[in-house]
Parts: structure tokens; C-alpha cells; sequence
């Protein structure tokens, strides 16, 4: 590690969890950081509003995409970034969509700033997983259907040592059957018909999903459906990312209720 004595920065850095959209789900904390921010860099899926009413006038604003499938500003670039702006004396917020710890890259991001001798600051959002179920009015854990919850992504870090460690899916499958966990799949609609093969190998077809677009958004929409039907429904839906897939038994009863999704935070 840089012996932080080398560095004449007098700038400070954090990283922030903007939620999964809705403007009025930031934490306090976050809110006064975004508002004494000097610098933000932003990824694509954080809500316009949320800049609007807190960035601070004059603060330099810069978009660094980070949306699954499409392209995006690499995150070395990002990492040079935030390390120079800090340098440079600048109060600098890595404003993240949902939590900075959950898939974020957040952890990448404090290892280098780190080596560069800048302590980092983290405050957490509400995580996509989360306000996605909620949205609908369902649980991630409950004492009769669930005794816990797996977030997991399905769209892993690409490369050699990666190809070595693919997901096991047909374990996860069976892990969640005989301890009875709610799994959230991040980043999963591009490889859902795999991922729906695979855990069919632990997990009945007729164990319910729900894939949630936009989760707290106004243009929230969401499908109801079981494991065998997973990709027909969700092609017939026409949903696309951003879109969280859970799967479990907190969500019976969801499509047999017939009521619409409950908008969330409202």
C-alpha cells in the first residue's frame, strides 16, 4: 500500500447508496452527503430526481454508466477519477444506484482508494432486492415460508479464474430447498432461461417467481409466475433489465390474489 504521507490530497471521498430510485427512500445521511458534494460521480441508474433536489449548485456532475448488457464507462477510468478529484481537493460522492455493497463494486472501489492512502466513507442504500418484494407487499424471510434470503448475481465477472467458478445453480437450487431461502437474482433477465434450467434440477416448477422492473419507480411493473413458466411469462410480459427475479415461497398467494403491485413507499 502508498504510504498516505506522499499524497497531498485535503479532499474526501465517499460512496453512497442512492436506493432503487424513488428519491424519497435515501437515507438522511445520504442526502447531506449529496448535498455537500463538490464532485458526484454518478451511475445510469440513479434517479434524475435525486440531483435535482439535492446537488448543490455549481457541484460538477459526471455520469459514468454502469447499466448491465450495455456499455459502460470502465471501472478503472472511474477509480482515476475519484482518486484525482480527491487529490485535487474536491469533496467527492460516488453516488451508486441501490447499496454500494450489494453488487455495487463498492468493495473494488474502497480496495484501490485505499492503496492510494484515501479513506473512504460508505453509506448504504436500500437495495433493489429488497424494495422490489416490498413493492409488491411480500417478505424476503418469514417464519413459515422462508428462514432467509440469497442475493446473488446472474450475470458474473467475466474472465478465466470466473469461467473456473461458475454459479452452481442446481446446488443453490437445493440449498434453498431444504433450508428454505428466498433467493434475489440481480442481473439475471439476459440469462434467465439458463438459470431457470438449472434450478429446476432443486426446485419444483411449481415453486412461484416474480420479476420486478424499475423497482419504487412510477413505471414499476412486475410479472407473477412459477418456475417451469419463467421465461415464457417474462417474454410475454415484455419486461427487460432493470429487473430483480425472486424466487420462493414468500411470494404464494402473490398471483392468486389478483392485486395489483402496491406502489412502493406510498
Amino acid at each position: 500500500m502508498n504510504d498516505p504521507s506522499h499524497h497531498g490530497h485535503h479532499g474526501r471521498c465517499t460512496l453512497v447508496g442512492a436506493g432503487p430510485g424513488d428519491p424519497e427512500l435515501l437515507t438522511v445521511k445520504a442526502v447531506k452527503a449529496i448535498q455537500s458534494a463538490t464532485v458526484l460521480l454518478v451511475d445510469d441508474l440513479v434517479s434524475e430526481e435525486i440531483l435535482q433536489a439535492y446537488a448543490r449548485p455549481g457541484a460538477r456532475i459526471i455520469h459514468v454508466g454502469k447499466r448491465g448488457g450495455c456499455k459502460s464507462t470502465p471501472q478503472a477510468f472511474i477509480e482515476r477519477l475519484m482518486i484525482t478529484a480527491v487529490h485535487e481537493g474536491e469533496t467527492v460522492v460516488r453516488l451508486k444506484g441501490g447499496d454500494p455493497f450489494i453488487f455495487g463494486r463498492g468493495g473494488e472501489e474502497v480496495e484501490h482508494l485505499r492503496e492510494e492512502g484515501i479513506e473512504v466513507r460508505v453509506i448504504n442504500g436500500i437495495t433493489a432486492g429488497l424494495a422490489a418484494v416490498t413493492s409488491l407487499g411480500v417478505p424476503l424471510t418469514h417464519r413459515d415460508h422462508a428462514q432467509g434470503v440469497v442475493f446473488i448475481t446472474g450475470h458474473a465477472k467475466t474472465g478465466h479464474a470466473a469461467a473456473e467458478h461458475p454459479t452452481d445453480w442446481r446446488l443453490l437450487a437445493a440449498t434453498a430447498r431444504d433450508a428454505r431461502l428466498t433467493l434475489v437474482i440481480y442481473m439475471g433477465v439476459s440469462g434467465v432461461a439458463h438459470i431457470q434450467t438449472q434450478l429446476l434440477h432443486g426446485l419444483p416448477g411449481e415453486t412461484p417467481v416474480a420479476v420486478i422492473q424499475h423497482a419504487s419507480l412510477p413505471q414499476q411493473r412486475h410479472v407473477s409466475t412459477t418456475l417451469s413458466r419463467l421465461p415464457l411469462d417474462l417474454a410475454s410480459a415484455g419486461l427487460g433489465s432493470p429487473a430483480v427475479i425472486v424466487v420462493g415461497d414468500v411470494l404464494r398467494g402473490l398471483a392468486a390474489a389478483g392485486l395489483p403491485a402496491t406502489r412502493f413507499g406510498t
